[in-house]
């Protein structure tokens, strides 16, 4: 059976687990042995190190087959340090992986006015986050270029699941933009990445990336309103831009300045990628309809 490392044990990974154990031998990073117990009972490896910390990375240096990274970046700054210094722990090892997928963020692209944008869009980070991702990418793929392995990048967006929506920000009333002045935003539900991640590691081309979103193509008010509806909320009241910035703070606002709506199509052609949950009306679940069913 073959090795595989996977970086950044979060949500998704944990999702990824039962996919990987059938083709991979999982061992995961993790910066606290407490994490690597919950691991071992989902039947993976743990190896405890800290990306921040190159010292503790010489346990990377093993042979590894595959390496799946989901680390994100450090929130300040305009670089990755923490690929950088991953990249140098597994080139100290005596051989590379053969594979290496990393999931990236359609922030990447900055906004692109509603277009349509397939992986040929140059990228255009507007955002000192986007730019960390963009740094990582670029990387990679140059590693990947220089030694030989096989890199593979998936640009993902927004990621939902039953237990990763909105709820509290509908609850607390957080306003959206009205339908003129709304952005278009792109969604992939948790167990749909994390099933595409094992077919990255197995049929990604190298040096290749990917569009990885369901074929949902709502404005962002539209999903809160879905949300709201099948949770049995209020929507959110809409407002101009110009009264959104003095109501929401920066960091949900910068999701409010970029639109697009990512095209798909090399993710389903060459990766096969069949969704189990194509658009989001069919990943988020009816919690008003079942209650008003059982009451």
């Amino acid at each position: 059976m073959k090795n595989l490392l996977v970086v950044g044990a979060g949500d998704v990974a944990a999702r990824a687990l039962p996919v990987l154990a059938p083709g991979w031998r999982v061992t995961a990073l993790v910066r606290a042995a407490a994490k690597g117990e919950a691991l071992a009972r989902a039947g993976a490896a743990a190896v405890v190190a800290d990306l921040d910390e190159p010292a503790s990375l010489a346990a990377l240096a093993q042979e590894w087959d595959a390496v799946l990274h989901l680390a994100p970046p450090p929130d300040t700054g305009s670089t990755d340090p923490r690929t950088r210094n991953l990249v140098a722990a597994l080139e100290s090892a005596r051989m590379l992986p053969r594979r290496f997928v990393y999931i990236s963020t359609s922030g990447v692209y900055g906004d692109c006015g509603g277009d349509w944008v397939d992986e040929e869009r140059p990228v255009n980070p507007t955002t000192p986050r986007a730019a960390r991702r963009v740094d990582a990418e670029g990387t990679l793929l140059a590693w990947g270029e220089r030694s030989g392995v096989a890199v593979s990048v998936l640009r993902v967006p927004g990621i939902y699941a039953t237990d990763r929506l909105p709820l509290e920000r509908l609850r607390r009333g957080t306003p959206v933009l009205r339908d003129e002045d709304d952005v278009y935003t792109n969604h992939i539900h948790a167990d749909d990445l994390a099933s595409i991640c094992e077919v990255a590691l197995r049929a990604a081309m190298p040096g290749r990336v990917y569009n990885v979103s369901d074929d949902s193509h709502l404005k962002m008010g539209e999903y809160f309103d879905l949300v709201a509806d099948r949770n049995g909320l209020p929507r959110p009241p809409r407002v101009p831009r110009a009264e959104a910035q003095t109501l929401i703070s920066p960091m949900l606002l910068s999701f409010m300045s970029e639109s697009r709506r990512l095209v798909n199509r090399r993710m389903k052609e060459e990766l096969g990628v069949v969704l189990a949950y194509p658009t989001v009306r069919e990943g988020v679940p009816d919690r008003h309809v079942a209650s008003v069913a059982a009451s």
